[in-house]
């Protein structure tokens, strides 16, 4: 585990140096603690920050192949290099090290590019083949890892993070309205945008390759087809079902340094636990915190799945300085991040770090086994279709204006209006439902959106191409390919490495993925109960009901009452002239949405919370890398090469029934 940054210049004389590449390395230092290494030769840099895991002595990287004309830079872990190594030693290639590392670049020798498809891991790495003078970027297929690029002045620039790129080009700091106004609408961006313009996300199961100055991405993985798969019997799923994820389970457990997991008590977590007590020698070390806010507080359940399973357990009622942990995050992240969620992974991270350099987790049990509540609600939702669309056009353009915007059940009404698809990307998106009540984004920036695109057309792409026709599996799909990806996975790896910790998702192996892709949605979502299927196994391998027949919390925080008294002064942050002059946000629409929260109470907490993230954002990342001049005017682009050109951004209401 690592991060890795370097450039490639189109030609051999450029300003590509050790110098260069040690200064993007230097900016990502916690993901790489133990250790740097350089190469930079004939206008090409690759250099990594490592952390080490595997091959503790002999691991360093950059590493090369037997001839030295293919160089990579890797992070991540691949799982199945024992079993790829001596396939390569037979045919005749020859190992200096006994790292994963080496297994890839000898398969590259073999494969090409194509060398990907045969790892089974998360990763994100760079090869550079001299003799062609080609450099080859790639991501793991569900985007555990991060990797970022970006051409410029006929430099091909990646890292791990935008800020090691930054760092040596800051006049890339540009930007992207389009980002800008996607986070506003999902609190993350998705892929392949960043918040800079010429900053981009090489998106997950995708191949990059720079060659002769110019630039190839293609995919090399996606999902399988959902609902292929109709077990005969309940006790035929679970048996499937708990060999893979057992076997996911065992081949994250490979490590030469100490090893842990994430525990809240939940379905994912415990099963997972339960797994790697069966796989391992001896006590597992499991790690939980809570608060002492006894709505927040999990630490009962974790502490009765680990006494079930007879772990090493570690807990931590927390007393959190909030405002200082929330000054940090956003000083270190990138583009703007709105899920509260990150402050608990971000102190479970820590305090896991000072007993163990791995940890697993429970992460994507909810993407792929149906576990948001979301899902119920949108299903019991179907019944509106037999409305005719019509009366619900009618309603949304004639009857809705007219009804009092205090009208109680007047967003659901609108949102139930909606065709099925555009109703679940109006439940996920905060601006729509806000803005037909209070008007909240500028006129200023109003006119920059226009020229952007509707950010609900980054989850319409995905529901278009989809390999599902039920709906459950639709939502599933899209979910895994954006919020898994542009939130789960990009908190889970950023408030990890923070703490230089690894973190592995065995729910996310990508066999199991596929198997679990293609199971019938009856096995997912049956009637009202999530994660049908994944309960059942937690069930079978001894997971105490008490922990699994519980209301689902996932890491839940105190975040109103912190929001109410301990963030209650920053919160003021929002009204400062500094802030309004920004001119993203019209200022009476920011004074009711904070009169609503400080004085009516009515839960804005959350859409507060978000609109604080991005102006922590602005202060904490953004202006170290432009200064302000008089009033802090930003070079706002807008940016909607991914998306098609003629949608409307703030469009109220879709065309469709």
């Amino acid at each position: 585990m690592c991060g890795i940054a370097g450039a490639v210049s189109t030609t051999r004389e450029s300003n590509i140096t050790d110098a260069l590449v040690h200064h993007m390395c230097q900016q990502i230092v916690y993901r790489g603690p133990d250790d740097e290494g350089l190469y930079v030769a004939d206008g090409a840099g690759l250099g990594m920050r490592r952390l080490s895991i595997i091959d503790l002595s002999g691991g360093h990287q950059p590493v090369f192949n037997e001839d030295r004309n293919a160089w990579i830079v890797f992070n991540g872990e691949i799982y199945n290099f024992p079993e790829l190594r001596p396939q390569l030693e037979s045919r005749g290639h020859r190992f200096y090290t006994h790292t994963d590392t080496e297994v890839i670049v000898h398969l590259y020798e073999e494969m090409g590019a194509d060398c990907v498809k045969k790892l089974r891991g998360m990763f994100a790495l760079a090869i550079y083949d001299k003799t062609k003078r080609k450099l080859t970027l790639a991501r793991d297929r569900l985007g555990k890892k991060p990797l970022h690029y970006a051409l410029h002045n006929g430099n091909l620039y990646f890292a791990s993070e935008i800020k090691s790129i930054l760092a040596v080009a800051p006049e890339l700091a540009e930007v992207n309205s389009q980002a800008l106004l996607e986070y506003l609408y999902f609190g993350y961006v998705p892929d392949p945008i960043t918040a800079f313009t010429g900053i981009h996300k090489l998106p997950p199961g995708h191949l990059l390759e720079f060659e002769n100055g110019k630039i190839a991405i293609r995919q090399y993985w996606d999902l399988p087809p959902y609902d292929t798969y109709f077990p005969k019997s309940e006790e035929e799923c679970l048996e499937e079902l708990e060999r893979r994820l057992f076997e996911a389970t065992r081949i994250r457990l490979i490590s030469d340094v100490p090893l842990g997991a994430f525990l809240s008590g939940g379905i994912d977590s415990s099963t997972v636990v339960a797994m790697m007590a069966r796989a391992s020698s001896g006590p597992v070390k499991t790690f939980s915190i809570g608060f002492k806010h006894d709505d927040f507080n999990e630490a009962h359940y974790a502490r009765i799945v680990a006494q079930k399973f007879s772990t090493d357990h570690h807990e931590m009622i927390l007393e959190p300085d909030v405002v200082q942990t929330v000054e940090h995050l956003t000083s270190s992240l990138e583009e703007p991040f709105g899920d509260s969620s990150m402050l608990p992974t971000y102190y479970v991270s820590q305090m896991a770090r000072q007993h163990v350099t791995v940890a697993l987790s429970g992460d994507g049990g909810d993407e792929m086994f149906a576990g948001y509540t979301r899902y119920g609600i949108h299903a019991g939702q179907r019944i509106f279709e037999h409305i005719p669309g019509w009366v619900r056009r009618v309603f949304r353009n004639q009857i809705f204006p007219r009804m009092p915007r205090t009208m109680r059940g007047r967003a659901f009404a609108y949102n139930v209006s909606l065709p099925w698809q555009e109703r679940y990307i109006d439940q996920l998106s905060f601006v729509p439902g806000f803005e037909r009540n209070l008007p909240l984004l500028s006129d200023g920036f109003r006119d920059v959106l226009r020229r952007s695109d509707d950010p609900g057309n980054a989850l319409r792409r995905y529901f278009t191409h989809s390999p599902a026709h039920d709906p459950l599996s639709q939502l599933l799909y899209v979910d895994a390919k954006t919020y898994m990806v542009g939130d789960i996975l990009t908190k889970v790896d950023r408030m990890s490495m923070l703490n230089s910790l690894e973190v592995r998702v065995p729910i996310l192996d990508h066999e199991l993925v596929e198997w679990a892709a293609s199971l019938s949605a009856a096995w997912k979502l049956r009637g009202r109960q999530q994660k049908y299927i994944l309960l059942k196994l937690a069930e079978r391998v001894g997971v105490p009901r008490e922990a699994l027949y519980r209301k689902k919390q996932g890491f839940a925080l105190p975040l109103d009452h912190w929001m109410h008294h301990e963030l209650k002064d920053m919160l003021t942050i929002l009204l400062e002239p500094r802030t309004l002059d920004r001119g993203y946000f019209a200022a009476a629409g920011v004074r009711k949405l904070m009169d609503d929260h400080l004085v009516r109470h009515r839960g804005n907490t959350a859409r507060i919370w978000r609109l604080l993230m991005f102006e922590l954002w602005h202060r904490n990342f953004l202006e170290k890398f432009i200064k302000p001049a008089g009033l802090f005017s930003l070079p706002v682009v807008a940016d909607s090469r991914r998306r098609s050109p003629d949608s409307a951004a703030l469009a109220s209401a879709p065309v469709g029934g």
